[in-house]
Order: C-alpha cells, then structure tokens, then sequence
C-alpha cells in the first residue's frame, strides 16, 4: 500500500514538474478561482445561520431535525 501511495505522488510530482509554462500559469488561475469560490463567497453569502439564531446545540439539533423531516 505504500508503494502505491508512493508511484501515485511520484506520478503527479513528475507530471506538474515537466508542465509547460502555460499549463502552471492555468492551474494558477485554477487555485485562485476556488480560493475565491469557496473561501470569499461562503464568507459574504453562507453565513452560519444555526450559530447566529440558535444558543445552545440542543436547539440547533430541534431545529435541523425539524427542517429535514418538513
């Protein structure tokens, strides 16, 4: 099994190792997009709706077993 796990790391290091220069640069674009995706956009539009509204987590619980058996 850690041979395996082993060849598969080597296998992506050698492959983003001989990348052509405009490869990186679009893996780059890539990582930046969901960076700002998932870090930017859960900041601004998903804020933590149980901690805000609810105190302890007994009410959080009531409240998400009610939501999923509605």
């Amino acid at each position: 099994m850690k041979k395996v796990i082993r060849n598969i790391a080597l296998f992506y290091y050698n492959g983003f190792k001989h990348m052509p220069l405009w490869g990186k640069k679009m893996w780059l674009i890539i990582i930046i997009k969901l960076l700002i995706m998932f870090l930017l956009l859960k900041l601004f539009f998903f804020p933590n709706f149980l901690n805000s509204n609810f105190d302890s987590d007994e009410e959080k619980g009531n409240h998400v077993l009610k939501e999923l058996t509605k």
